[in-house]
C-alpha cells in the first residue's frame, strides 16, 4: 500500500472510531440526580448506591449528580441546570417540598418524567419512591410509650423544617401518643444534624433536671446519637431512652451498646431510584407510588442487622 493510500485509510478509520464516538454519546440516556442535601451519611449512601449501581448495570446511562448543599435555592438552580442539559429522567430528593414544587411542576411541563425519592413536592410527578414516614413516627410513639408505661415526658428532636418527612415523622409520633399520658414538652428542628441535636438537648438538660425527662425521639439516627453523646456527658443517659429512625450501623452498634433503645430502618432507596429512573427512561410501565418497606430494630434483633445498614 503506498504511503498516500495508507494515509488516506488510517484518517477514514479515525473518523468512523470518532463518529461512532459520538453516537454512542449521542445514544446515552440522561438522567439528572438532584440531591438537597450530602451533609450526613444517610444521603450520602443514597447518592453513592445509586450511583454505583448505574456505573455496574446501565452503561447507556448518563447520570448528573448534584447536590443542593442544604440550600432549597441552590437546589432550584442545580434542576434547571439539569433540565437545560437535556435530561429525560429527573431523580429529585428534595430539601423541602415548597420550594421545589415549582421547578418540578417546570420539569413534568417539559416533558422531562420525574422520579422523587424519599421526601415529596406538593405536584404530580411520575414515581415516587420511598418508604411511608407516618406509619414509621407511630411506630415510634407506640415503642416509647409502651416502654414508658404509658406515662413520661419526651424531647422531639426534628428534622428540617418544611420537609415533608418532618410533618409525617411528627404527625404519626404524635398520633400514637393520644390518649396516654406520655408528653413532648420540648422539640427543636435540628436539620437531621447530630451537632444541631447535641446542642439542643444539652441546652434541654439543664432545663430539665435529673428524672424530669425519660425519653428522646429523633427523627433521624444522627440526631439520635447527638443526644446520646449530650446524655453521656452528663451522666444521664441511663434514665432516658433514646430512639432513632434510618438504620445506619453506628445506631445499630448503639443498640448493641445498651445506649440506644431502638431504631427504624428507613430505606436510602438506593437502587430502587435508579432503577425505576431507567425503567421509566425506557417507557416501562410503574406504579405511580412505590413504598419500601421498613424495619423495627432493637435489642431483641440487633444482632441480625449488625452491619447491615449505611
Amino acid at each position: 500500500m503506498k504511503k498516500r493510500d495508507f494515509l488516506k485509510s488510517a484518517l477514514m478509520a479515525g473518523a468512523a472510531v470518532m463518529l461512532a464516538t459520538q453516537v454512542m454519546a449521542q445514544d446515552k440516556i440522561k438522567i439528572g440526580f438532584s440531591q438537597g442535601t450530602m451533609n450526613h451519611p444517610w444521603r450520602v449512601a443514597m447518592v453513592e448506591g445509586n450511583k454505583a449501581y448505574a456505573a455496574e448495570n446501565l452503561p447507556d446511562v448518563e447520570l448528573i449528580v448534584t447536590d443542593g448543599q442544604n440550600e432549597s435555592s441552590k437546589q432550584v438552580t442545580d434542576v434547571e441546570s439539569l433540565m437545560a442539559q437535556g435530561i429525560k429522567v429527573l431523580m429529585i430528593s428534595p430539601l423541602t417540598a415548597d420550594a421545589l414544587t415549582p421547578v418540578v411542576a417546570d420539569a413534568m411541563a417539559a416533558g422531562i418524567k420525574v422520579v422523587s425519592l424519599d421526601r415529596k413536592v406538593n405536584t404530580d410527578v411520575t414515581v415516587h419512591v420511598g418508604a411511608e414516614n407516618t406509619p414509621i413516627g407511630v411506630a415510634a410513639g407506640k415503642f416509647i410509650a409502651e416502654k414508658l408505661n404509658g406515662t413520661g415526658k419526651v424531647i422531639e428532636l426534628q428534622g428540617t423544617g418544611g420537609a415533608s418527612v418532618t410533618t409525617d415523622r411528627h404527625d404519626g409520633f404524635t398520633a400514637a401518643l393520644e390518649g396516654t399520658n406520655v408528653e413532648i414538652v420540648a422539640a427543636q428542628n435540628c436539620d437531621f444534624l447530630r451537632e444541631n441535636a447535641m446542642k439542643f438537648m444539652e441546652d434541654q438538660l439543664q432545663r430539665f433536671g435529673p428524672g424530669q425527662i425519660q425519653a428522646v425521639y429523633a427523627h433521624n439516627d444522627e440526631m439520635a446519637l447527638g443526644a446520646i453523646q449530650a446524655l453521656e456527658a452528663v451522666g444521664r443517659l441511663d434514665e432516658v431512652i433514646v430512639v432513632g429512625i434510618d438504620g445506619q450501623n453506628t445506631a445499630f452498634d448503639a443498640i448493641k451498646e445498651g445506649k440506644m433503645a431502638a431504631t427504624f430502618v428507613y430505606p436510602y432507596v438506593a437502587p430502587e431510584g435508579m432503577e425505576i429512573a431507567y425503567k421509566v427512561a425506557k417507557g416501562e410501565a410503574v406504579d405511580p407510588i412505590i413504598i419500601l418497606p421498613g424495619k423495627q430494630v432493637d435489642a431483641s434483633n440487633v444482632d441480625e442487622m449488625l452491619g447491615k445498614g449505611f
